[in-house]
């Protein structure tokens, strides 16, 4: 039997780390979100999340440094992880691609930053115009590393078992969807 391993990517704003903690909770799985990791990086080192994004594309230590703990965790069981490559690193997971317009993201973002501590410390407060162009931006330093670093468009959702758009669906619809399928995707294997 396969392991239990739901990997969530998706586009910014999409609710990534919100729906991979709900499936997380509900099927009573460890929750991992590379976003976050990412943050604490940027923490330590005293810069925003957008700057350690700059500073990736020129210095690979930071990718393959989260790369390598997202790796580890595809020797665990029974885990939700939010990561743009973990669909890569783990490619016998159940994988899931969330989608959403970056214009609706953008809103989305600028709400979360009032209430998500982590995410605001991690990154400056801005206006909805600014974070559009901070997730457009981001977004394309991301496709860039990728790409050079492992030949790969994390945006392509050929490479997904799943995509929902979160436009269309509340968290809890996009939950379910999740879980239905997922449990549809286990029995099957």
């Amino acid at each position: 039997m396969k392991k239990q391993i739901i990997t969530i990517a998706g586009a910014p704003g999409s609710g990534k780390s919100s729906t991979a903690k709900l499936v997380a909770q509900k099927l009573n799985f460890r929750h991992f979100s590379s976003g976050d990791f990412f943050r604490q990086i940027g923490l330590k080192l005293g810069i925003s999340l957008n700057q350690v994004s700059k500073i990736a594309e020129t210095d690979t230590r930071i990718d393959k440094m989260t790369d390598e703990e997202i790796r580890k965790l595809a020797n665990e069981n029974q885990i939700v992880i939010d990561s743009r490559l973990a669909f890569h690193w783990i490619p016998d997971s159940f994988k899931v691609f969330l989608d959403l317009p970056l214009e609706i993201a953008k809103d989305r973002i600028a709400n979360d930053l009032k209430e998500n501590l982590l995410r605001k410390s991690s990154e400056e407060s801005s206006t909805k115009e600014e974070i559009y162009k901070k997730i457009t931006d981001r977004l394309e330093s991301e496709k860039k590393r990728y790409k050079e670093l492992y030949n790969i468009d994390h945006t392509d959702k050929n490479n997904f078992d799943l995509v929902i758009d979160t436009n269309k669906n509340n968290l809890f619809e996009v939950v379910q969807i999740i879980i239905s399928k997922y449990n549809e995707w286990i029995k099957d294997n």
